[in-house]
């Protein structure tokens, strides 16, 4: 569906990286976002793949109003890192996962244009995610595409991202295939740090004791070495030869 011009048809076209209206529709959905996008963001670091957020994606060239902003997408095989927008033309790849925060109001659009677009770019999975359980029960809903189109996930996985995904509350709690192990969102990643700090200063602290501990038994050994000695030496000025005794 990219359609490309000349460049001297384009040169003079402006693409927006903003259109004033808000981010998300409440502030549950705004966090649903921030954290699908940050927990995924760690998950590809180092990897050629980027993930934006609530960005307009240009599909295109020379055609401006034809946009769409999904609320996270996973691009692969392009320069890790942010963009204010991002054109298909120009990148050269499609979006692999698609993640919309859906609610009642933009289940029309989630389910209707947006899907149909997403589906015709290519875009290999497309997750409906209603974090106030407004219409989708149990509020995660996904689609893979297929040679027909856009088939339902049944299985709870991500096939490109190699991913688990399950409803934990108001969020997305996401889970690698190879280890099982959870993908730490923001507050659980920063409980982990703190946590592991405070075990290393208690190894620390426990070292230290140990050493301290040490340290007094060697100078309690050589105070009573030196005890010792004393008394020797006052035996001997004695005409005392401690040795013998």
């Amino acid at each position: 569906m990219t359609v490309s011009l000349t460049d001297s048809q384009s040169t003079a076209v402006f693409y927006p990286s903003a259109d004033g209206k808000p981010v998300a529709e409440t502030y549950v959905h705004f966090y649903a976002l921030l954290v699908t996008l940050e927990v995924l963001r760690q998950y590809l670091k180092g990897r050629s793949a980027t993930v934006l957020g609530n960005q307009f994606m240009y599909y295109a060239q020379g055609f401006p109003k034809l946009r769409v902003a999904p609320d996270v997408m996973v691009i692969f095989d392009v320069a890790p890192g942010g963009r204010d927008n991002y054109k298909i033309w120009e990148e050269k790849q499609v979006p692999v996962v698609v993640f919309e925060m859906t609610s009642k109001s933009t289940k029309a659009e989630d389910m209707g244009e947006k899907k149909t677009l997403y589906e015709r770019l290519g875009v290999q999975e497309y997750w409906l995610f209603d974090p106030k359980g407004e219409w989708i029960s149990p509020q995660l809903r996904g689609y893979r595409l297929q040679e027909s189109g856009y088939a339902p996930i049944t299985d709870g996985r991500s096939e490109p991202l190699k991913l688990r995904l399950q409803v934990e509350e108001q969020l997305i709690g996401f889970y690698r295939e190879d280890t099982g192990e959870k993908l730490l969102i923001p507050e659980e990643l920063a409980t982990a740090l703190a946590q592991e700090r405070l075990a290393k200063e208690q190894e620390r602290l426990a070292k230290e004791q140990e050493r301290l501990a040490k340290e007094q038994e060697r100078l309690a050994r050589q105070q009573a070495e030196e005890q010792v000695e004393r008394l020797k030496a006052q035996l001997r000025s004695l005409g005392i030869d401690p040795d013998t005794l």
